[in-house]
């Protein structure tokens, strides 16, 4: 097995990284470095579809349960930490296989990250203050004027994001979407990538997140809001967290709050294979329900 740096695995949520990472970790000397920036979070087992506790056991897993949820996390940070897991496994003799469906974190790795300049902290307090006044759209009306690129790309409620591309333009005196164009080369590495006929996907979407509602995805949003999750924050963005808050505080029936997260995975979905087709490295494998992708993928692994 060559064991010229981290090899990369790709693809929407849903079409079955994780198994196929653990399938192939018992073929092969590898080990899993999570590309996903909500598996970071202890609290957020369910609504991340983490890895289980077994699943662990079985493979070494890096980058997963690494934070509270109130702390926040980013593209930069998860860089930094995915090359010292890299180089960490590498020293053991193994190759990293870097696993998840997170565009920009896989791009960071790979290639470098545009970082933008140091959050200023009295300009985000005061554009978090303002959005609390006058509502997220407001802010994203703001963006759409200033930036009509990023606001394209951010939906409209999502104020981290919102709230850090004002920030670097006011910061900056340029679009975060022009900034963001500006990345190193693309560098030679091995990216592999799983895909599935769209029909196929979003069935197993939106049988994966009645799971989750049987596993306890309620329940888990209520530990998350007392645990002390703020609007605004990192692990909020994670895709059923807005939708099961709306409904414990009675602004949604539980079946409405469910239509919209199988509705949201579907169109993140879609969001991730655009952004993947764009990269001409990857190599595209269809999932097979023999298992046959994973002897594929494993063939060239070992070559």
């Amino acid at each position: 097995m060559d064991g010229a740096g981290p090899v990369y695995l790709v693809g929407p949520t849903g079409v079955g990284k994780t198994a196929t990472a653990l399938a192939l970790a018992e073929r092969l000397p590898i080990e899993i470095v999570s590309a996903d920036s909500m598996q970071v979070y202890r609290e957020l087992d369910i609504l991340s579809a983490k890895p289980t506790a077994d699943d662990r056991a079985r493979v070494p897993h890096h980058l997963i349960d690494i934070l509270d949820v109130t702390e926040p996390f980013s593209a930069a940070e998860f860089r930094r930490l995915a090359e010292a897991a890299i180089v960490s496994i590498e020293r053991r003799g193994k190759r990293a296989l870097v696993v998840g469906g997170t565009g920009l974190y896989i791009r960071a790795l790979a290639d470098g990250l545009f970082d933008g300049p140091d959050a200023s902290r009295d300009v985000r307090q005061r554009l978090l203050d303002e959005a609390e006044a006058k509502g997220t759209d407001h802010l994203h009306a703001r963006l759409t004027e200033v930036d009509p690129a990023a606001a394209g790309k951010i939906a409209r409620h999502d104020l981290r994001r919102i709230v850090r591309a004002l920030e670097v333009y006011e910061t900056t005196g340029r679009p975060i979407s022009a900034q963001q164009t500006e990345w190193a080369e693309p560098k030679a590495c091995l990216m592999l990538g799983l895909r599935l006929p769209r029909a196929t996907l979003y069935a197993r979407i939106n049988a994966r997140v009645d799971a989750m509602f049987e596993a306890g995805a309620v329940e888990e949003v209520e530990r998350l809001v007392a645990a002390g999750i703020q609007q605004g924050s990192t692990a909020m963005q994670a895709i059923g967290v807005r939708e099961i808050t709306a409904y414990l505080r009675g602004d949604t029936t539980l079946d409405e709050a469910k239509r919209r997260i199988k509705t949201q995975t579907r169109r993140y979905a879609k969001r991730q294979l655009t952004w993947f087709r764009k990269d001409p490295r990857i190599v595209w494998y269809d999932v097979a329900d023999d298992g046959g992708h994973v002897a594929a993928l494993a063939k060239v692994l070992a070559g």
